[in-house]
Protein backbone atom coordinates (compact mmCIF):
# COMPACT_ATOMS: atom_id res chain seq x y z
CA UNK A 1 0.00 0.00 0.00
CA UNK A 2 1.43 3.12 -1.23
CA UNK A 3 0.32 6.54 0.76
CA UNK A 4 1.55 9.92 0.10
CA UNK A 5 1.86 13.22 1.65
CA UNK A 6 0.24 16.35 -0.08
CA UNK A 7 1.00 19.24 2.19
CA UNK A 8 -0.87 22.35 1.93
CA UNK A 9 -0.82 25.83 3.27
CA UNK A 10 -2.93 28.01 5.94
CA UNK A 11 -2.39 31.08 7.42
CA UNK A 12 -2.22 31.88 11.40
CA UNK A 13 -2.13 34.93 13.07
CA UNK A 14 -0.37 34.91 16.82
CA UNK A 15 -0.72 38.07 19.16
CA UNK A 16 2.92 38.77 20.53
CA UNK A 17 2.85 39.61 24.58
CA UNK A 18 2.45 43.39 25.24
CA UNK A 19 5.24 44.49 26.85
CA UNK A 20 6.85 48.08 28.05
CA UNK A 21 10.67 49.24 27.65
CA UNK A 22 12.26 52.57 28.27
CA UNK A 23 14.11 54.69 26.19
CA UNK A 24 16.10 57.59 26.48
CA UNK A 25 16.07 60.43 24.21
CA UNK A 26 18.69 62.78 24.27
CA UNK A 27 18.26 66.50 21.80
CA UNK A 28 20.34 69.01 21.10
CA UNK A 29 19.66 72.35 21.84
CA UNK A 30 21.42 76.04 21.54
CA UNK A 31 18.54 78.12 23.35
CA UNK A 32 18.28 78.82 27.03
CA UNK A 33 15.46 77.21 27.98
CA UNK A 34 13.40 78.70 30.77
CA UNK A 35 10.92 75.92 30.63
CA UNK A 36 9.30 73.15 28.93
CA UNK A 37 5.48 74.14 27.57
CA UNK A 38 4.64 70.60 25.93
CA UNK A 39 6.19 67.30 24.07
CA UNK A 40 4.48 65.78 21.25
CA UNK A 41 5.29 62.54 20.54
CA UNK A 42 5.12 59.28 18.07
CA UNK A 43 6.85 56.31 17.76
CA UNK A 44 7.34 53.50 14.53
CA UNK A 45 9.01 50.70 13.79
CA UNK A 46 11.43 50.35 11.35
CA UNK A 47 13.23 47.56 10.91
CA UNK A 48 12.58 44.18 11.28
CA UNK A 49 14.98 41.18 11.90
CA UNK A 50 13.00 37.44 12.69
CA UNK A 51 14.59 34.42 13.26
CA UNK A 52 13.61 31.13 15.40
CA UNK A 53 12.27 32.00 18.55
CA UNK A 54 13.38 36.24 18.20
CA UNK A 55 12.16 38.92 16.49
CA UNK A 56 14.21 42.00 16.91
CA UNK A 57 13.57 45.30 15.39
CA UNK A 58 14.22 48.84 14.94
CA UNK A 59 12.33 52.13 15.59
CA UNK A 60 12.46 55.88 16.33
CA UNK A 61 10.39 58.25 18.30
CA UNK A 62 9.93 61.48 16.82
CA UNK A 63 9.56 64.26 19.55
CA UNK A 64 8.18 68.04 18.82
CA UNK A 65 9.04 70.35 22.13
CA UNK A 66 7.42 73.39 22.63
CA UNK A 67 9.53 75.66 25.32
CA UNK A 68 9.67 79.25 26.61
CA UNK A 69 13.53 80.80 26.44
CA UNK A 70 14.28 83.09 29.26
CA UNK A 71 13.56 85.82 26.92
CA UNK A 72 10.44 85.21 26.83
CA UNK A 73 10.18 83.62 22.92
CA UNK A 74 8.31 80.24 22.32
CA UNK A 75 10.67 77.95 20.13
CA UNK A 76 10.27 74.72 19.14
CA UNK A 77 12.75 71.12 18.50
CA UNK A 78 12.12 68.15 16.23
CA UNK A 79 13.92 65.21 17.19
CA UNK A 80 13.99 62.12 16.06
CA UNK A 81 15.15 59.16 18.61
CA UNK A 82 16.30 55.78 17.61
CA UNK A 83 15.90 52.32 19.66
CA UNK A 84 15.45 49.09 19.61
CA UNK A 85 13.34 46.40 20.42
CA UNK A 86 12.88 42.71 20.18
CA UNK A 87 10.36 39.79 20.95
CA UNK A 88 10.22 36.86 21.92
CA UNK A 89 7.84 33.38 21.47
CA UNK A 90 8.98 29.67 20.41
CA UNK A 91 6.12 30.02 17.86
CA UNK A 92 8.63 32.13 16.20
CA UNK A 93 10.05 31.17 12.71
CA UNK A 94 11.95 31.86 9.90
CA UNK A 95 9.96 33.19 6.97
CA UNK A 96 7.11 34.29 9.28
CA UNK A 97 5.81 38.19 8.58
CA UNK A 98 4.97 40.70 11.48
CA UNK A 99 3.03 43.70 12.29
CA UNK A 100 4.67 45.43 14.96
CA UNK A 101 3.05 48.63 16.76
CA UNK A 102 4.72 51.11 19.38
CA UNK A 103 3.46 53.55 21.79
CA UNK A 104 4.69 56.20 24.15
CA UNK A 105 2.74 55.59 27.20
CA UNK A 106 4.25 58.25 28.61
CA UNK A 107 7.48 60.55 29.14
CA UNK A 108 9.27 62.32 32.05
CA UNK A 109 12.01 65.08 31.46
CA UNK A 110 14.96 64.36 33.10
CA UNK A 111 17.19 67.53 32.66
CA UNK A 112 17.58 70.40 30.44
CA UNK A 113 20.67 72.30 29.69
CA UNK A 114 21.89 75.12 27.45
CA UNK A 115 22.63 72.39 24.86
CA UNK A 116 20.54 69.50 25.56
CA UNK A 117 17.37 68.23 26.74
CA UNK A 118 16.95 64.41 28.46
CA UNK A 119 13.73 62.87 27.99
CA UNK A 120 12.98 59.35 29.11
CA UNK A 121 10.21 57.95 26.95
CA UNK A 122 7.73 54.64 28.45
CA UNK A 123 7.10 52.94 25.35
CA UNK A 124 4.61 50.04 24.81
CA UNK A 125 4.95 47.26 22.11
CA UNK A 126 2.61 45.05 21.01
CA UNK A 127 3.02 42.83 17.49
CA UNK A 128 1.17 40.37 15.26
CA UNK A 129 2.99 37.88 14.24
CA UNK A 130 1.65 36.16 10.57
CA UNK A 131 2.74 32.45 9.55
CA UNK A 132 2.18 30.25 6.78
CA UNK A 133 2.09 26.74 8.21
CA UNK A 134 1.70 23.59 6.40
CA UNK A 135 -0.42 20.85 7.12
CA UNK A 136 0.02 17.29 5.85
CA UNK A 137 -2.80 15.87 3.74
CA UNK A 138 -2.49 12.38 2.44
CA UNK A 139 -3.51 10.71 -0.61
CA UNK A 140 -3.47 6.93 -2.51
CA UNK A 141 -4.33 5.24 -5.53
CA UNK A 142 -4.59 1.26 -3.88
CA UNK A 143 -7.87 -0.15 -4.98
CA UNK A 144 -8.50 -1.66 -1.32
CA UNK A 145 -8.40 1.66 0.38
CA UNK A 146 -11.51 3.47 0.63
CA UNK A 147 -11.15 7.32 1.08
CA UNK A 148 -13.96 9.55 1.95
CA UNK A 149 -12.70 13.25 0.58
CA UNK A 150 -14.44 16.54 2.17
CA UNK A 151 -14.10 20.47 0.85
CA UNK A 152 -12.82 22.82 4.16
CA UNK A 153 -12.49 26.38 3.45
CA UNK A 154 -9.28 27.58 3.81
CA UNK A 155 -7.05 30.73 4.60
CA UNK A 156 -3.59 31.56 2.90
CA UNK A 157 -1.34 34.63 2.94
CA UNK A 158 -0.90 36.10 -0.30
CA UNK A 159 1.67 38.32 0.11
CA UNK A 160 2.82 42.29 1.29
CA UNK A 161 3.48 45.15 -0.05
CA UNK A 162 4.83 48.45 1.32
CA UNK A 163 5.12 51.73 -0.68
CA UNK A 164 5.64 55.36 0.84
CA UNK A 165 4.67 58.50 -0.77
CA UNK A 166 3.92 62.22 -0.17
CA UNK A 167 0.59 63.18 0.42
CA UNK A 168 1.08 67.47 -0.26
CA UNK A 169 -1.63 70.37 0.86
CA UNK A 170 -2.29 73.35 0.64
CA UNK A 171 -4.40 76.35 2.05
CA UNK A 172 -4.69 80.06 2.61
CA UNK A 173 -4.25 82.45 5.96
CA UNK A 174 -5.77 85.80 5.17
CA UNK A 175 -3.01 87.44 7.46
CA UNK A 176 0.68 88.32 8.30
CA UNK A 177 1.91 85.28 9.95
CA UNK A 178 5.38 85.68 11.33
CA UNK A 179 5.56 82.23 11.96
CA UNK A 180 4.87 78.81 12.41
CA UNK A 181 5.30 77.09 15.77
CA UNK A 182 4.51 73.41 15.06
CA UNK A 183 2.53 71.33 12.84
CA UNK A 184 1.31 67.85 13.81
CA UNK A 185 -0.20 65.43 10.85
CA UNK A 186 -1.68 61.69 11.26
CA UNK A 187 -3.06 59.36 9.02
CA UNK A 188 -6.14 57.62 9.02
CA UNK A 189 -6.81 54.88 6.39
CA UNK A 190 -10.76 54.60 5.36
CA UNK A 191 -11.22 52.12 2.93
CA UNK A 192 -8.79 48.92 1.71
CA UNK A 193 -10.58 47.47 -2.01
CA UNK A 194 -8.33 44.45 -3.54
CA UNK A 195 -8.20 44.55 -7.47
CA UNK A 196 -5.94 42.39 -9.90
CA UNK A 197 -2.92 42.10 -8.69
CA UNK A 198 -3.02 45.44 -6.35
CA UNK A 199 -4.70 46.63 -3.23
CA UNK A 200 -6.48 50.23 -3.13
CA UNK A 201 -6.22 52.07 -0.29
CA UNK A 202 -7.77 55.07 0.54
CA UNK A 203 -7.31 57.81 3.51
CA UNK A 204 -6.63 60.89 4.62
CA UNK A 205 -3.92 62.93 6.67
CA UNK A 206 -5.16 65.46 8.86
CA UNK A 207 -2.97 68.50 9.74
CA UNK A 208 -2.82 70.69 12.68
CA UNK A 209 -0.42 74.05 12.82
CA UNK A 210 -0.08 76.22 14.89
CA UNK A 211 1.37 79.58 13.92
CA UNK A 212 1.97 82.88 15.28
CA UNK A 213 1.00 86.25 13.58
CA UNK A 214 2.55 89.73 12.98
CA UNK A 215 0.20 90.79 15.62
CA UNK A 216 1.20 88.04 18.60
CA UNK A 217 -1.59 85.96 18.38
CA UNK A 218 -1.84 82.00 18.56
CA UNK A 219 -4.20 80.84 16.29
CA UNK A 220 -4.25 77.21 15.02
CA UNK A 221 -5.74 75.77 11.93
CA UNK A 222 -6.36 71.83 10.16
CA UNK A 223 -6.63 71.02 7.30
CA UNK A 224 -7.61 67.47 5.87
CA UNK A 225 -5.92 65.97 2.17
CA UNK A 226 -7.55 62.70 1.31
CA UNK A 227 -5.42 60.60 -0.71
CA UNK A 228 -5.97 56.83 -2.72
CA UNK A 229 -3.16 54.95 -3.49
CA UNK A 230 -2.88 51.61 -5.43
CA UNK A 231 -0.07 49.43 -3.90
CA UNK A 232 1.36 46.35 -6.34
CA UNK A 233 0.80 42.83 -5.27
CA UNK A 234 1.38 40.03 -7.43
CA UNK A 235 -1.77 37.53 -7.00
CA UNK A 236 -4.24 39.94 -5.31
CA UNK A 237 -7.86 39.24 -7.31
CA UNK A 238 -10.35 41.15 -6.31
CA UNK A 239 -11.86 38.21 -4.07
CA UNK A 240 -9.39 38.85 -1.55
CA UNK A 241 -9.54 40.59 2.24
CA UNK A 242 -6.70 43.06 2.60
CA UNK A 243 -5.58 45.29 5.59
CA UNK A 244 -3.51 48.21 5.44
CA UNK A 245 -1.56 50.60 8.23
CA UNK A 246 -0.35 53.28 7.40
CA UNK A 247 2.43 55.45 9.37
CA UNK A 248 3.49 59.34 9.06
CA UNK A 249 7.81 60.11 9.40
CA UNK A 250 6.73 63.20 11.81
CA UNK A 251 10.55 64.59 11.92
CA UNK A 252 10.67 65.13 8.02
CA UNK A 253 7.07 66.60 7.28
CA UNK A 254 7.80 69.90 5.79
CA UNK A 255 5.97 73.05 5.74
CA UNK A 256 6.44 76.47 3.78
CA UNK A 257 5.10 79.36 3.85
CA UNK A 258 4.76 82.11 0.70
CA UNK A 259 3.78 85.76 1.72
CA UNK A 260 1.25 87.71 -0.67
CA UNK A 261 -0.57 90.60 -0.42
CA UNK A 262 -3.57 88.47 0.37
CA UNK A 263 -2.02 87.12 3.15
CA UNK A 264 0.22 83.71 3.08
CA UNK A 265 -0.06 80.44 0.97
CA UNK A 266 0.92 77.40 3.18
CA UNK A 267 1.96 74.20 1.79
CA UNK A 268 2.41 71.08 3.34
CA UNK A 269 4.63 67.92 2.65
CA UNK A 270 3.23 64.90 4.78
CA UNK A 271 5.72 61.10 3.89
CA UNK A 272 3.41 58.72 4.45
CA UNK A 273 4.92 54.93 4.71
CA UNK A 274 1.73 52.17 3.82
CA UNK A 275 2.20 48.56 4.28
CA UNK A 276 -0.81 45.96 3.24
CA UNK A 277 -1.43 42.79 3.70
CA UNK A 278 -3.45 40.02 1.73
CA UNK A 279 -5.05 37.17 2.33
CA UNK A 280 -7.18 34.47 0.36
CA UNK A 281 -10.42 31.81 0.96
CA UNK A 282 -10.19 28.73 -1.33
CA UNK A 283 -11.63 25.34 -1.40
CA UNK A 284 -8.89 22.29 -0.35
CA UNK A 285 -9.52 19.15 -0.34
CA UNK A 286 -8.69 16.85 2.60
CA UNK A 287 -9.18 13.26 3.80
CA UNK A 288 -11.67 12.74 6.52
CA UNK A 289 -11.93 9.43 6.95
CA UNK A 290 -10.18 6.02 5.12
CA UNK A 291 -10.17 2.45 5.77
CA UNK A 292 -9.02 -0.63 4.00
CA UNK A 293 -11.11 -3.80 3.23
CA UNK A 294 -8.34 -5.86 3.77
CA UNK A 295 -5.91 -4.42 6.47
CA UNK A 296 -5.91 -2.98 9.54
CA UNK A 297 -4.86 0.81 9.45
CA UNK A 298 -3.67 3.15 12.16
CA UNK A 299 -4.95 6.35 11.85
CA UNK A 300 -3.40 9.27 12.73
CA UNK A 301 -5.22 13.01 12.98
CA UNK A 302 -3.74 16.39 12.68
CA UNK A 303 -5.49 19.39 14.52
CA UNK A 304 -5.19 22.45 13.43
CA UNK A 305 -5.63 26.22 13.32
CA UNK A 306 -5.96 28.79 11.04
CA UNK A 307 -7.29 32.55 11.02
CA UNK A 308 -9.93 34.16 8.89
CA UNK A 309 -9.03 37.72 7.95
CA UNK A 310 -12.38 40.40 8.01
CA UNK A 311 -12.80 43.64 6.36
CA UNK A 312 -11.75 46.23 8.79
CA UNK A 313 -14.42 48.60 10.53
CA UNK A 314 -14.46 52.25 10.46
CA UNK A 315 -16.22 54.83 12.97
CA UNK A 316 -16.11 58.28 14.41
CA UNK A 317 -17.05 58.71 18.32
CA UNK A 318 -16.80 62.08 20.31
CA UNK A 319 -14.94 62.63 23.30
CA UNK A 320 -15.11 65.29 25.93
CA UNK A 321 -13.71 65.48 29.77
CA UNK A 322 -12.58 68.31 32.36
CA UNK A 323 -9.64 69.14 34.63
CA UNK A 324 -9.69 71.19 37.56
CA UNK A 325 -6.35 73.54 38.36
CA UNK A 326 -5.22 72.95 41.80
CA UNK A 327 -5.46 76.11 44.52
CA UNK A 328 -1.64 76.40 44.12
CA UNK A 329 -1.90 76.69 40.14
CA UNK A 330 -1.60 80.31 38.82
CA UNK A 331 -5.28 81.42 37.59
CA UNK A 332 -5.92 80.96 34.00
CA UNK A 333 -6.94 84.34 32.24
CA UNK A 334 -6.51 83.71 28.78
CA UNK A 335 -5.81 79.86 26.73
CA UNK A 336 -2.65 80.80 24.75
CA UNK A 337 -2.75 77.46 22.54
CA UNK A 338 -3.05 74.05 22.74
CA UNK A 339 0.64 72.92 22.29
CA UNK A 340 0.23 69.26 21.17
CA UNK A 341 -2.01 66.10 22.03
CA UNK A 342 -0.58 62.55 22.40
CA UNK A 343 -3.22 59.30 22.58
CA UNK A 344 -2.78 55.80 23.97
CA UNK A 345 -4.73 53.40 23.66
CA UNK A 346 -5.26 50.76 26.19
CA UNK A 347 -7.52 47.72 25.74
CA UNK A 348 -9.67 47.15 22.62
CA UNK A 349 -12.23 44.33 22.26
CA UNK A 350 -15.62 42.77 21.46
CA UNK A 351 -18.52 41.94 23.34
CA UNK A 352 -21.83 41.12 23.06
CA UNK A 353 -22.13 42.67 19.11
CA UNK A 354 -19.80 45.84 20.14
CA UNK A 355 -16.42 46.69 19.33
CA UNK A 356 -14.48 48.89 22.55
CA UNK A 357 -12.02 51.22 22.92
CA UNK A 358 -10.15 51.96 25.66
CA UNK A 359 -7.47 54.83 26.18
CA UNK A 360 -6.33 58.14 27.29
CA UNK A 361 -5.28 61.33 25.44
CA UNK A 362 -2.58 63.81 26.88
CA UNK A 363 -3.42 67.39 25.71
CA UNK A 364 -0.81 70.59 26.57
CA UNK A 365 -2.36 73.54 27.01
CA UNK A 366 -0.42 76.76 27.80
CA UNK A 367 -1.98 79.82 28.99
CA UNK A 368 -0.98 83.19 30.57
CA UNK A 369 -1.61 84.54 34.01
CA UNK A 370 -2.19 88.35 34.09
CA UNK A 371 -0.84 88.50 38.01
CA UNK A 372 2.33 86.87 37.09
CA UNK A 373 2.56 87.86 33.22
CA UNK A 374 4.33 84.25 32.52
CA UNK A 375 2.64 81.78 30.55
CA UNK A 376 2.27 78.33 32.17
CA UNK A 377 1.23 74.72 30.77
CA UNK A 378 -0.71 72.37 32.02
CA UNK A 379 -1.47 68.38 31.08
CA UNK A 380 -5.48 67.91 30.48
CA UNK A 381 -5.78 64.20 30.53
CA UNK A 382 -9.05 62.58 29.75
CA UNK A 383 -9.78 58.55 29.35
CA UNK A 384 -12.24 57.49 27.04
CA UNK A 385 -14.32 54.63 26.62
CA UNK A 386 -15.79 54.75 22.77
CA UNK A 387 -17.60 51.73 21.14
CA UNK A 388 -19.79 51.08 17.96
CA UNK A 389 -21.77 47.94 16.80
CA UNK A 390 -20.30 45.21 15.07
CA UNK A 391 -20.96 41.55 13.57
CA UNK A 392 -18.31 40.00 15.18
CA UNK A 393 -18.30 37.53 17.63
CA UNK A 394 -16.90 38.14 21.11
CA UNK A 395 -13.44 36.04 20.23
CA UNK A 396 -12.82 38.09 17.51
CA UNK A 397 -9.22 39.52 17.51
CA UNK A 398 -9.09 43.13 16.71
CA UNK A 399 -6.53 45.86 16.22
CA UNK A 400 -7.28 49.51 16.26
CA UNK A 401 -5.53 52.26 14.67
CA UNK A 402 -6.83 55.82 16.46
CA UNK A 403 -6.70 59.30 15.54
CA UNK A 404 -7.59 62.45 17.13
CA UNK A 405 -8.49 65.08 15.74
CA UNK A 406 -10.74 69.20 16.27
CA UNK A 407 -9.27 69.74 20.04
CA UNK A 408 -11.01 72.30 21.43
CA UNK A 409 -10.16 73.29 24.99
CA UNK A 410 -11.83 76.03 26.80
CA UNK A 411 -11.67 78.01 30.44
CA UNK A 412 -14.73 78.34 33.01
CA UNK A 413 -13.89 80.46 35.69
CA UNK A 414 -10.17 80.63 35.48
CA UNK A 415 -9.54 77.34 36.88
CA UNK A 416 -11.65 74.53 34.97
CA UNK A 417 -10.48 73.57 31.88
CA UNK A 418 -13.26 71.86 29.76
CA UNK A 419 -12.16 69.45 26.11
CA UNK A 420 -13.52 67.87 23.89
CA UNK A 421 -12.43 66.13 20.36
CA UNK A 422 -12.97 63.60 17.34
CA UNK A 423 -11.76 60.30 17.48
CA UNK A 424 -11.54 58.28 13.88
CA UNK A 425 -11.26 54.45 14.95
CA UNK A 426 -9.85 52.12 12.22
CA UNK A 427 -10.15 48.13 13.35
CA UNK A 428 -9.06 45.34 11.99
CA UNK A 429 -10.00 42.02 12.84
CA UNK A 430 -9.59 38.42 12.99
CA UNK A 431 -10.80 35.25 13.76
CA UNK A 432 -9.19 31.93 14.89
CA UNK A 433 -10.88 28.46 13.25
CA UNK A 434 -9.86 24.92 14.51
CA UNK A 435 -9.94 21.60 12.08
CA UNK A 436 -8.75 18.74 11.24
CA UNK A 437 -7.32 16.18 9.00
CA UNK A 438 -6.17 12.67 8.21
CA UNK A 439 -2.20 13.19 8.18
CA UNK A 440 -0.60 9.75 8.56
CA UNK A 441 -1.17 5.98 7.72
CA UNK A 442 0.26 3.11 9.32
CA UNK A 443 -0.64 -0.46 7.79
CA UNK A 444 -1.39 -3.10 10.13
CA UNK A 445 -1.90 -6.78 10.12
CA UNK A 446 -4.36 -8.18 7.19
CA UNK A 447 -7.82 -8.99 8.02
CA UNK A 448 -10.09 -11.96 8.30
CA UNK A 449 -11.82 -12.49 4.68
CA UNK A 450 -15.43 -13.00 4.99
CA UNK A 451 -16.40 -16.46 5.50
CA UNK A 452 -20.29 -16.27 4.13
CA UNK A 453 -22.12 -15.31 1.33
CA UNK A 454 -24.71 -12.93 2.75
CA UNK A 455 -24.24 -10.88 6.12
CA UNK A 456 -26.81 -8.86 7.47
CA UNK A 457 -26.37 -5.36 9.25
CA UNK A 458 -28.63 -4.22 11.89
CA UNK A 459 -28.16 -0.30 11.28
CA UNK A 460 -29.38 2.58 13.09
CA UNK A 461 -31.29 5.71 11.87
CA UNK A 462 -29.20 8.41 11.06
CA UNK A 463 -26.25 6.06 9.80
CA UNK A 464 -24.70 6.70 6.62
CA UNK A 465 -23.53 4.12 3.90
CA UNK A 466 -20.06 4.89 4.55
CA UNK A 467 -20.75 4.15 8.06
CA UNK A 468 -21.71 0.61 7.29
CA UNK A 469 -19.32 -0.14 4.48
CA UNK A 470 -17.00 0.51 6.70
CA UNK A 471 -18.06 -1.57 10.16
CA UNK A 472 -18.39 -4.60 7.32
CA UNK A 473 -15.16 -3.47 4.96
CA UNK A 474 -16.64 -3.38 1.60
CA UNK A 475 -16.72 -0.70 -0.33
CA UNK A 476 -19.56 2.10 -0.22
CA UNK A 477 -20.63 1.62 -3.34
CA UNK A 478 -21.33 -2.04 -2.64
CA UNK A 479 -23.85 -1.62 0.17
CA UNK A 480 -25.73 1.56 -2.07
CA UNK A 481 -26.15 -0.90 -5.11
CA UNK A 482 -27.16 -3.81 -2.90
CA UNK A 483 -29.99 -1.71 -1.10
CA UNK A 484 -31.50 0.36 -3.37
CA UNK A 485 -34.73 0.46 -1.55
CA UNK A 486 -32.76 2.67 1.02
CA UNK A 487 -31.34 6.21 0.81
CA UNK A 488 -29.08 7.17 3.14
CA UNK A 489 -28.17 8.54 5.94
CA UNK A 490 -31.13 6.40 7.55
CA UNK A 491 -34.41 7.72 8.31
CA UNK A 492 -35.25 5.05 11.03
CA UNK A 493 -33.50 1.98 11.69
CA UNK A 494 -33.28 -0.74 8.93
CA UNK A 495 -31.97 -3.89 8.19
CA UNK A 496 -29.15 -3.82 5.35
CA UNK A 497 -28.17 -6.75 3.20
CA UNK A 498 -24.47 -7.32 2.11
CA UNK A 499 -24.03 -10.06 -0.39
CA UNK A 500 -20.73 -11.35 -0.88
CA UNK A 501 -18.71 -13.35 -3.61
CA UNK A 502 -16.70 -15.94 -1.93
CA UNK A 503 -13.57 -17.67 -3.46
Amino acid sequence: MAFETNKFTVVKKKRLEKSTFNVECNVETNAEIDKILSVCHSAMQDTAEILNGVVNYTGYIDLCILYLTVDGEIGTLNSSCPFTGKFEDEFICVGDRIGIKVDVEDYSIESVTASNIKINCVCQQSGVLICDREVGNITTGDEDICVKEDEILVDTLLGQAKESFVVSTEFSIKEPVKKVITSDSQVYVKNVESGVNFVSVGGEVVTKILYLTENDRFETAYTTENFKEEVELEGVTREAVSEATANIRKSAVKCQLDTSEKGVEVKIEVPVDLSVTSYIEKQQVVVKDIYSTTTELNVSTESFEMSKEMPCDLFEEKIDGTLTLDENSPRVDKIMFVGGSNLTVTNAYVKGGEVFVEGVTKTNVVYLNDETNSLYSVVVEVPFVVSDKTDCEDNTQISVNVVLTDVDVVVKKGREFLFDAKLKVTVNKFCDITSAVISGVDVGEPVLEHDCAIELVFASAGQTAWDIAKSIRVKEETVVFQNPELSFPLEKDENVVVFYNLK
